[in-house]
């Protein structure tokens, strides 16, 4: 008596890949390595700082005022330089039940709405967000806790949200290309 097959997806975005499966990124024009060194530097530079501050207090009693601002700018940027990996790799959230079922052609068209929908609200953070980056700049806004322009901060926003929007833009041409979708064809 044989078992019987689950009738779902074999392998989902969010699974982690079984080690017969080789872990290699599709093909993009511009390197996956990019988000990957990025990420890669920027949590280094927060690991250095956040030592540094510790070791500091622990030996002074005070910390250097710059490590909290700088680290929250670090963490914002670091979200948004992993947002552009994971939709440069198709693992961003959604709805495994929607997106793995149905025909081919169903989830082919799934795909790239959902990647059309990421590239256009990207496309429009990255529009709005430039106007706060001049308003930054034009009044002469400074950071709260080290007095800094405000608009190094601000620039990065419409910079990554733009990276973001065309990693979207390239996965909706990949997706668009595809044939075959997780799962079993139904």
């Amino acid at each position: 008596m044989s078992t019987p097959t689950e009738s779902g997806p074999v392998l989902d975005a969010a699974s982690p890949l079984p080690p017969e499966i080789e872990a290699a990124d599709e093909p993009t024009r511009v390197p996956l390595a990019i988000e990957d060194w990025l990420t890669v530097i920027i949590m280094g530079l927060l690991a250095c700082i956040t030592f540094a501050n510790v070791l500091v207090r622990y030996f002074t009693d005070s910390s250097f005022a710059w490590t909290e601002e700088f680290s929250v700018f670090l963490m914002i940027l670091l979200a948004l330089v992993a947002g552009s990996a994971a939709v440069a790799r198709d693992r961003h959230i959604r709805i495994e039940y929607f997106a793995e079922s149905g025909s081919q052609a169903r989830r082919k068209r799934l795909a790239q709405f959902g990647a059309a929908m990421v590239a256009m609200l990207f496309f429009l953070i990255a529009v709005l967000s430039v106007r706060v980056v001049w308003d930054d700049y034009r009044y002469e806004e400074n950071s709260p806790g080290i007095g800094v322009p405000q608009w190094w901060y601000s620039i990065w926003l419409p910079v990554v949200s733009l990276a973001i929007a065309l990693r979207a833009v390239g996965l909706f041409v990949r997706r668009g290309r595809k044939t075959t979708y997780g799962g079993t064809d139904r």
